[in-house]
């Protein structure tokens, strides 16, 4: 497998390609604030072809290449339904004013073909299987894409901005909630195994085992875990 990934504009976020292999089809996770040129230079470097873009989050810093790389590659965007609002209303998703300006000049709106992801779905693209996670916390339409264990490569968690090396996603913009992203941190990320491989929305690749031993929020949530069981949530947040 092969997964291409790089730091994009002024927010650092993190855009990855992900094919079988060199040569082949790939889909685009993520491309935000001047991204554009990066995912042309990785396209040529691994001779790939894209066939879709998926998106962790509304957010413009994750979106807001998505119009130019759809538009010159013909390929659909999967969004989930509660954060394709922001793709068109980038100042309503920040809490800014409508006509505030946004850093340098970004293209808004949405691509010609949009598809709504849904959680639990299957994503067979580019011959890899994506599995969806509605995760909200960060955004109300927040998601996470794994992709199963295979051979000796292990599973590989995309997780947007629900989870970082050594921190989470923040929650004070709107649409942002702690009860909500601790409840998602739980369900998705808990149950995984330590060697997941976690490539996140900013920051540095990590594991899901360097998390759970290292990461305050999923320490506190697998010690909550602990004391009251699987199926309950933490009594407060942190």
């Amino acid at each position: 497998m092969l997964i291409a990934g790089f730091p994009a504009g002024a927010w650092g976020t993190n855009c990855y390609l992900v094919a079988p292999a060199a040569g082949e089809e790939c889909v685009i996770i993520d491309p935000g604030h001047q991204a554009a040129q990066g995912v042309e230079e990785a396209l040529r470097k691994h001779r790939l072809k894209p066939v879709a873009v998926v998106l962790t989050h509304g957010h413009i810093d994750h979106v807001a290449s998505v119009v130019p790389v759809c538009g010159a590659h013909g390929v659909p965007a999967w969004i989930h339904p509660a954060d394709r609002y922001m793709m068109s209303d980038p100042e309503k998703a920040l809490g800014r004013s409508v006509g505030a300006p946004l850093m340098g000049e970004l293209t808004v709106g949405e691509p010609d073909d949009v598809e709504e992801l849904t959680d639990g779905a299957k994503l067979g693209l580019a011959g890899l299987e994506f599995s969806v996670a509605h995760a909200p916390g960060h955004t109300k339409g927040s998601v996470t894409f794994q992709m199963p264990e295979a051979a000796d490569v292990p599973s590989v968690l995309f997780s947007g901005d629900l989870l970082f090396a050594g921190s989470i996603g923040r929650t004070d913009l709107p649409g942002g909630d702690m009860d909500e992203m601790l409840g998602s941190l739980a369900r998705v990320c808990l149950p995984l195994d330590d060697s997941t491989v976690v490539l996140s929305g900013h920051g540095p690749q990590t594991t899901i085992g360097q998390e759970r031993a290292t990461n305050p929020y999923l320490r506190q949530l697998a010690a909550d875990r602990r004391e009251h069981g699987a199926g309950e949530a933490p009594r407060r947040g942190m």
